[in-house]
């Protein structure tokens, strides 16, 4: 999951090495922390959040295909 989530966000940023992935596991599912510069956070959000709501939709479509849960979530 990671890897889809850091090609999707890469695709939509301008600072691409300034983006960071990370995922952390626990007893609930996974959780992918989103890292990317500041002047690119309003293109990974989008507008009312509309982006960051298809990535999470995106995501969920796939995990439910392995059967755990993964949560997204967007910081700087």
């Amino acid at each position: 999951m990671k890897e889809v989530v850091e090609y999707i966000v890469k695709s939509l940023v301008i600072d691409k090495d300034a983006v960071k992935v990370a995922e952390t596991e626990d007893e609930t599912g996974s959780v992918i922390n989103v890292s990317v510069a500041e002047s690119d956070m309003g293109r990974v959000i989008g507008k009312s959040g509309n982006i960051a709501s298809s990535i999470r939709t995106i995501i969920k479509s796939i995990s439910s295909r392995t059967g755990k849960k993964v949560f997204v979530k967007f910081g700087e």
